[in-house]
């Protein structure tokens, strides 16, 4: 009778027993000044590296490198990826709001804020039919935001503002 051991990884995942797993290539080679020399790296499933068989999308590395990433929220996150996956090789898709809508799992609304936002950040065209994954810009567009100055400010833009007037509103009605 054999018993299965269950190794668990830092993060909680289930692990593969030993005698399955494979053995990823590490160098412990370093430079001079104490940096670690580029790694030969064998890939951890060799019967499973990808292949580009027909169409394909990519996303520079610099859209993380250079900061692009952190400049967008979860909704214009997702659109974005979307319409790169989906893009032709000019950058060019043709869904509608409601079918990107639908796949995405996301409100018109969320979806009107996340289209214009990749717009102003110059990272999509699009022209009411048709969407274009741009070029990477130079640098992340960012929009600065002043302080806020008054009640108005506050009521429109403060996070805790806003949510301590939909509580008042929604106490107000009971």
């Amino acid at each position: 009778m054999s018993t299965a051991v269950m190794t668990y990884s830092l993060y909680g995942c289930v692990l593969a027993p030993a005698s399955q797993r494979p053995v990823a290539a590490q160098s412990k080679s370093t430079t001079a000044d104490n940096l670690p020399i580029a790694m030969n790296q064998k890939p951890l499933y060799p019967q499973r590296i990808r292949k580009i068989t027909s169409s394909f999308a990519f996303i520079e590395h610099r859209f993380l490198r250079d900061g692009f990433w952190s400049t967008l929220d979860h909704h214009q996150l997702l659109l974005y990826v979307f319409l790169i996956i989906v893009a032709d090789r000019k950058g060019l898709s043709y869904y509608s709001y409601d079918k990107i809508c639908t796949l995405l799992k996301i409100a018109v609304d969320d979806y009107i804020v996340a289209r214009d936002a990749l717009i102003q950040k110059d990272l999509i065209g699009f022209d009411g039919h048709l969407f274009q994954v741009l070029a990477l810009p130079q640098q992340p567009v960012t929009a600065a935001r002043g302080a806020l100055k008054d009640q108005n400010d506050m009521q429109t833009h403060d996070p805790a503002t806003i949510d301590q007037l939909i509580k008042r509103s929604f106490r107000n009605k009971t």
